[in-house]
């Protein structure tokens, strides 16, 4: 089978997910991964999906614009590289990076661009920002893959000096550190 990554946006309601599950199953498509978040009023979905040979690229985005097009939703369908074209990456250890603090602009820039710097990848960024200047309703959290190569003391006194900068408490754990660590 060959996938398709698909982006989903528009207004969030109830009944976006299950609009495109079900025009998927229609097309005999399984979904492999999917992640959606809600913006403030926004919704924002990327699903991965595995389709059957007989199904086109733009005709999976056609049936799924004719669903979601009435309820207000855009989508945009693009074609995965298939496994025999994917590089493999480098050993990598799971980090988290959270930083807190007064919410200005160029936060998230300077923060990915220090992380981008040491050849470590962004897998997953969550945002919040509240405005104002209290710290705890400002928060950035990245999930980053370290590569095994990269010197982590030096990534981590960058990321402290940007810090300082921007007025920000900053931190990099190993992953399993983390989620120990708040553990409920």
């Amino acid at each position: 089978m060959k996938k398709a990554i698909l982006s989903v946006l528009g207004r969030d309601r109830p009944g976006i997910v299950a609009a495109v599950a079900r025009g998927l199953l229609e097309l005999d498509c399984n979904i492999e991964n999917v992640s959606q978040a809600m913006l403030q009023t926004e919704f924002a979905g990327i699903f991965l999906v595995a389709m059957p040979e007989s199904v086109t690229l733009r005709r999976l985005e056609a049936t799924l614009a004719a669903r979601l097009e009435p309820l207000g939703l855009q989508i945009v369908a693009k074609p995965c590289a298939s496994a025999a074209e994917e590089e493999t990456p480098p050993p990598s250890e799971p980090f988290v990076i959270t930083s807190r603090g007064p919410d200005r602009k160029g936060l998230v820039a300077h923060v990915s661009e220090v992380i981008a710097r040491h050849g470590v990848n962004i897998t997953r960024l969550q945002a919040v920002f509240k405005g104002g200047s209290q710290p705890g309703d400002n928060l950035m959290i990245f999930e980053v893959d370290v590569p095994e190569a990269v010197d982590a003391g030096a990534l981590r006194r960058e990321l402290n000096a940007a810090a300082e900068q921007l007025g920000l408490e900053i931190n990099l754990q190993h992953r399993f550190i983390f989620e120990t660590l708040h553990r409920i």
